[in-house]
């Protein structure tokens, strides 16, 4: 029995019964969309953290020296296990800086003989300017040296202050495999780089100290920055060469933290001005320096690469 036949699909459509014919070819599989279509439109990914602003960053170095502080106030058995090596430089110093004040008067006059025939008043003058600039220059000097000659001597009592403020905040890593003899080889070499280095400035600071207003004004400021950096450099050594890390390399993440350090290592020279203040401190700006190098100098000065710069 035939099957009757509906009415058409749209106007016009063939209703009859079916013709023979080709077979209708396949149709194309409709096509998928990707996983990334599906998921819908893409998802931002992590935004690069912000460095903080130079000026921030500045006060954030001075904030570790108090934190360094505050730690050995919470342990005064290791402060107090810190002043034996700082006490034993500090009576070196102090007699050689005496002494350099008992002929500080010989020494300006060898050194301006040039103003041999002025006037009194004249001669007077640019002696007294020549010994205040000796004097500041040694004294720059004897602070940038301290704290290297400080840790060279009581290298075991510092190691020991920051292996317990590490272990405080989660953990020191282990000690590098290196023998003794290296160890102390190294730490003499980078004493006498940062000695002839400081020497260096210490000479240029001693003939901007020449200027009228600005040797006596700008010169003081702009040595306590670069005396601060070096300091910085030296307070964080322990730690980082605990992390494998030689001369270089530690420059090389002071650098890419630069305002960070500075702020850091010239809060610890104005520290060091004070009388007693370079052996009172001493052992709180080691802990400062510990504490630096761990939460922002251990990592890869590349990885600042990512880091946007400040708006």
């Amino acid at each position: 029995m035939s099957q009757p036949y509906g009415p058409p699909d749209r106007p016009g459509a063939w209703t009859g019964p079916p013709q023979p014919g080709p077979p209708p070819s396949p149709q194309p599989a409709p096509r998928q969309p990707s996983p990334a279509q599906q998921s819908g439109p893409a998802q931002p990914g992590p935004q690069p953290r912000q460095r903080p602003s130079a000026f921030k960053d500045f006060f954030n170095g001075v904030g570790y020296l108090l934190r360094g502080i505050g730690w050995v106030a919470r342990h005064p058995a290791q402060w107090l296990f810190g002043l034996i090596p700082a006490l034993i430089v500090l009576a070196v110093y102090v007699a050689a800086l005496v002494f350099l004040a008992y002929r500080i008067d010989d020494l300006a006059g060898w050194v301006t003989g040039f103003a041999d025939g002025w006037s009194d008043a004249a001669r007077t003058s640019v002696r007294v300017v020549a010994g205040i600039a000796l004097y500041g220059s040694a004294l720059f000097f004897a602070i940038i040296t301290f704290t290297a000659m400080t840790l060279l001597v009581g290298d075991p009592f510092y190691e020991s202050i920051a292996v317990r403020v590490e272990e405080s905040q989660g953990g020191a890593p282990p000690e590098p495999d290196v023998p003794l003899l290296v160890q102390i080889g190294r730490a003499v070499k980078d004493a006498l780089i940062l000695g002839a280095v400081a020497l260096v400035f210490a000479i240029v600071f001693f003939a901007c100290g020449f200027l009228p207003v600005v040797g006596q004004t700008v010169v003081p400021v702009v040595a306590a920055l670069v005396s601060g950096y070096f300091l910085a450099g030296e307070l964080t050594s322990i730690a980082l060469e605990r992390r494998g890390l030689r001369r270089r390399d530690r420059f090389a993440r002071l650098k890419a933290h630069r305002p960070l350090a500075v702020g850091f290592g010239a809060a610890t020279f104005v520290v060091f001005l004070i009388p007693l203040g370079a052996v009172l401190a001493m052992p709180g700006a080691v802990a400062g320096g510990t504490l630096l190098a761990r939460e922002r100098l251990a990592d890869d000065p590349s990885a600042e690469a990512g880091l946007t710069s400040p708006g």
